[in-house]
């Protein structure tokens, strides 16, 4: 199997695993009949700590590779990569459907673009610029039909996102530019040794002892949780930052242009509310990713 095919093969799995992981978040914060099991905070803190506990024995084997020479890049990618992100998620989900949720992921190849061309001189084709202004005229319009079809939410919720893809941005460019000699394993396992006294502190900042005491339904929403945690981040983080090493950082950012059309379907399976003009836009986002990613040379970093 050439890299190109297994690149095509990883992206397509990814796509399949973060797609699932709103809806997955969704269900542990709230039971059938919409009433709070988690908070928002709550799933994002048990999140990183479930993840960072099952990465704590290969951890701990590969620490001597962190030093305080590369510290602060792998708390880049530990906070900005995992942990923030997975509490704005959380707390935008209060708000928007996991549909919108996972449609609005696709600015983070947008900010890849844009951060990897003012800060690390990346070279910008014309054709990977013509796809960005593509896909940003589909991001622009997919907020505004996705926010007319949101009954409880607000814009502070969808900046929530929009915050949350500019961090994985950073996280992927610095991880493609400055994190070039270590592996997957490597900067996975001490991204999430990082995480784990923050997920430590957030575990009981939140009173999540509390909940399992005295909610019936914790358990319902930990088993979601914890399919979250394993599937859709430790081994969805491992696919990703393969994907980053085989390829280049804007190609392993699109794997959120295809987010959408997985979380759209499975957020549509559940109820969740699906316009003609959220499908039209996300179409045009996708145009764009096609545009920006099959103008790539094939050493384009």
């Amino acid at each position: 199997m050439s890299k190109k095919t297994a690149c095509y093969l990883l992206l397509s799995l990814l796509s399949v695993i973060w797609g699932s992981s709103f809806i997955l978040m969704k269900k542990g914060m709230f039971s059938e009949d919409g009433t709070t099991i988690f908070s928002s905070n709550q799933v994002g803190c048990l999140r990183m700590l479930i993840a960072s506990l099952i990465m704590l024995p290969i951890s701990l084997s590969k620490i001597r590779r962190l030093s305080w020479k590369n510290f602060h890049l792998f708390f880049i990618v530990g906070m900005l990569g995992n942990f923030f992100p997975a509490l704005l998620f959380t707390f935008a989900e209060t708000g928007i459907s996991s549909s919108l949720a996972g449609m609005l992921n696709s600015f983070t190849p947008i900010f890849t673009i844009v951060i990897g061309f003012i800060v690390f001189k990346t070279k910008l084709t014309s054709k990977q610029l013509i796809g960005t202004v593509i896909g940003t005229l589909g991001i622009i319009a997919l907020v505004h039909s996705g926010k007319r079809a949101s009954l409880t939410g607000g814009w502070e919720h969808i900046c929530a996102v929009v915050l949350a893809t500019l961090m994985y941005a950073i996280s992927l460019t610095t991880i493609k530019n400055k994190l070039k000699d270590f592996s997957s394993f490597d900067i996975t396992s001490l991204a999430f040794i990082i995480i784990l006294p923050f997920s430590i502190i957030g575990f009981f900042l939140t009173n999540i002892t509390d909940t399992f005491k005295f909610n019936t339904r914790a358990s319902d929403g930990f088993f979601y949780i914890a399919i979250l945690s394993i599937v859709g981040t430790v081994l969805a983080v491992l696919l990703f930052n393969k994907i980053i090493a085989f390829s280049s950082a804007l190609f392993a950012s699109s794997v959120t242009y295809f987010i959408p059309i997985v979380a759209v379907l499975i957020g549509f399976t559940f109820g969740e509310t699906l316009t003609f003009w959220q499908i039209l836009s996300m179409f045009i986002v996708l145009s764009g990713v096609v545009i920006a990613n099959f103008s790539l040379k094939k050493n384009s970093g």
